[in-house]
């Protein structure tokens, strides 16, 4: 069991955790949320010692082993499997002293814990979770130091996961990690046989890893029980009871001074008077709820809609120097087109992107591009391509030299800057922050085609969703890779697969993904689920196939059309009946008008699901018949 007992932490000053208590028993996998600068990392640290409360304790049962992943793995000329071997002390220490003991009982008692911790196994577990983390047999023979800071962040993550500790913290594990590895990770942690602490904004690894949720919020923890959209259920509930309890206390005191302001003077009223003012006296004013703002992320339409295909590829070939890391490409890309990119790293991801961004030219076959196609590019490291001493406005003006100040103020705000951080120099700014100000930079001249690689590093799960919206409404094409299995479920129409060296369709969907590099195929080999791009149309057929399409669709898309216009009407007529209803005082003046209502809302409610019943067998038919 860990005790949390009290504790208070701060930070160049700034309080983070204010007196908070927890307690946390043994087996349990808790997800540790909260907005990013909140304290999460600074709990860990408190945890494991490396930092001490300015007040209260942290306790452990005795001998609780505490793991944590290193910043990364040494670079030495050690292979990965034997780093990751050495991370088990005692089977080393055991090993070592199998070798020197001469004690017979003493030789005994090593071999009987030796075969306690399955030490003969250890290599094949070893093994298991390299592979797991997207090293091969080849790969795990090669030494850490061939290898660069984010794959060794990997070979650190195994080492903590093969030697097992009592208490396990992971801190946002999955930022390294592609999104095959986040998904054996995540069954992984699920397995675990000891208790597991992790902090993650990824929506999905906590609601299928953890079992509870601990919310670091207002410098106080929070258990809550369930998944992460338990958790967010049980606090809207508990964010809804505390309003009204707020709305009621308001409402008492108000009756209280207004008692007390007009008979405290009189002789006969004066004892209730003082009364009530006492009970003033007394009554704590609850807490107001403090819901931080998130600050939508905002993407410029395209000034026009072009022609579909905005891309096409023939025969085409790409790579670095004489290599080519992809072959045989004959794709298209509509002007509409929601696109995921599946592939382990290493695969040709981020290839096939600066390809597509013209980072890099072809080495065979051909591209057309639609004209005045206008591409953003958005990756991760670029973060480091930002000048750390200019501020967010000297990065903007450098893009609009001409515009006023205000006008370049304006787009700065536009990219969720507050005005503090839009005079702050880039090096001071956090990594979401970064993040944002790279996005709103890449976005500035409205494209027609948006290429995301792991934008959401940096991102609490609030940002996430914002910038779920912020695609979601975006009109032009999305080019996505991403680890986060929600936003790529909640943002994208169609996966590809990269791997093998060549792009295909993936037919199937994340869960069919999932299982697939859960029974042990890597990207790329499960060809059953793939189906390689067809050959292309010449530029006549595609024009007359796609006008006949259209034409033949037309009725479906009207009947669609409508179905959204009456949903919509539906849910507005909803919303407005549970105003209605929310009402307490409707319940006891007019109660035949409150049941009235009641089966009105239940009317709509019934011809809501029905039409989006219908609407998704007609829209699933619509993208049936595209696909054809």
């Amino acid at each position: 069991m860990l005790q949390i007992s009290d504790i208070s932490a701060r930070v160049a000053g700034r309080l983070l955790i204010d007196h908070a208590s927890l307690t946390i028993p043994t087996g349990t996998k808790a997800g540790l949320v909260g907005r990013n600068g909140t304290g999460k990392s600074t709990l860990f640290r408190i945890i494991t010692g490396d930092l001490a409360a300015e007040t209260g304790e942290v306790s452990v049962p005795r001998n609780t082993r505490i793991g944590q992943v290193a910043q990364e793995a040494p670079g030495t000329q050690d292979s990965l499997i034997e780093v990751v071997l050495k991370a088990d002390l005692e089977r080393v220490a055991l090993l070592a002293e199998a070798e020197t003991a001469s004690d017979p009982h003493r030789i005994a008692e090593i071999h009987t814990r030796l075969a306690d911790i399955d030490s003969h196994s250890a290599e094949a577990r070893a093994a298991a979770i390299l592979d797991g983390l997207g090293f091969d047999a080849a790969a795990q023979a090669r030494p850490v130091a061939s290898y660069s800071g984010g794959w060794r962040m990997r070979v650190a993550l195994a080492a903590v996961l093969f030697a097992r500790p009592d208490l396990l913290l992971l801190d946002e594990p999955t930022n390294y990690l592609d999104l095959e590895g986040t998904l054996w990770l995540e069954n992984f942690v699920s397995r675990y046989p000891h208790t597991v602490l992790i902090i993650s904004h990824d929506r999905d690894v906590l609601n299928n890893a953890v079992d509870s949720i601990i919310h670091l919020d207002q410098k106080k923890l929070n258990f809550y029980r369930g998944s992460y959209d338990s958790f967010e259920r049980q606090r809207a509930e508990k964010l809804e009871l505390m309003q009204k309890q707020i709305v009621k206390q308001q409402a008492e005191r108000k009756h209280m001074e207004a008692f007390v302001e007009r008979f405290r003077a009189k002789a006969s009223k004066a004892r209730q008077a003082q009364s009530r003012l006492k009970a003033l006296e007394r009554m704590q004013p609850l807490a107001a709820i403090l819901e931080e703002h998130v600050t939508p992320f905002v993407f410029e339409a395209p000034e026009k809609v072009l022609a579909s295909p905005i891309i096409r590829m023939e025969g085409v070939a790409v790579g670095y120097e004489s290599r080519s890391i992809l072959r045989g490409l004959n794709l298209r890309i509509d002007h509409d087109d929601r696109i995921a990119l599946l592939g382990a790293n290493g695969n040709g991801k981020s290839t096939f992107a600066k390809l597509l961004a013209e980072r890099l030219q072809p080495q065979a076959g051909e591209i057309t591009r639609a004209p005045g196609l206008k591409v953003a590019f958005f990756a991760q490291h670029q973060i480091d391509d930002l000048r750390p001493d200019e501020t967010a406005v000297q990065h903007v003006r450098r893009h609009m030299p001409q515009a006023p100040e205000a006008k370049v103020r304006a787009r700065v705000a536009r990219m969720g800057l507050s005005t503090e951080k839009m005079d702050t120099v880039a090096d001071k700014l956090s990594g979401g922050e970064k993040a944002r100000l790279l996005m709103g930079l890449a976005t500035l001249d409205a494209p027609n085609l948006l290429i995301l690689d792991e934008p959401t590093n940096h991102l609490d799960i609030e940002a996430r969703e914002s910038l779920v919206r912020a695609l979601n409404d975006f009109p032009g094409a999305v080019i996505l890779i991403s680890h986060d299995r929600h936003m790529v479920e909640a943002t994208m129409d169609r996966l590809w697969l990269v791997g093998d060296g060549t792009v295909a369709r993936y037919d199937g969907d994340l869960e069919d993904y999932k299982k697939l590099i859960l029974s042990g195929r890597r990207s790329g080999s499960g060809t059953e689920a793939v189906e390689v791009a067809e050959p292309v149309q010449s530029r006549a057929d595609q024009r007359r196939s796609a006008a006949e399409k259209r034409e033949a669709l037309k009725p479906l898309r009207k009947k669609i059309s409508a179905l959204e216009i009456q949903m919509t009407r539906l849910q507005k007529t909803i919303t407005e009946l549970d105003a209605q209803l929310a009402d307490p005082a409707l319940y006891t003046r007019e109660a035949s008008k409150a049941a009235d209502l009641g089966k009105q809302k239940a009317h709509a409610a019934r011809t809501l699901e029905k039409a989006e019943e219908e609407w998704l067998a007609l829209t699933e038919e619509h993208e049936a018949a595209m696909a054809d």
